[in-house]
């Protein structure tokens, strides 16, 4: 038993975990800006198909005093 390769061979392995972690951090921080972005313009197409329907409402705002 070659104590120096096995203590090699851990250290690599805790490597590639903490690389492999750090790669799915990345992944799930760009799909959640991507979901956010998604959001914004799905609001943004929202109030476009408003206006496309009633493009009148709203407009005008009748203040007596």
């Amino acid at each position: 038993m070659d104590i120096a390769a096995l203590s090699i061979g851990l250290n690599q392995m805790k490597l590639q975990q903490e690389v492999s972690m750090s790669v799915m951090k990345m992944a799930m921080d760009k799909g959640t800006s991507q979901v956010a972005d998604l959001t914004k313009m799905l609001d943004a197409n929202t109030k476009m198909m408003e206006q496309s329907v009633n493009p009148y409402v709203g407009a005008n705002l009748d203040i007596k005093l």
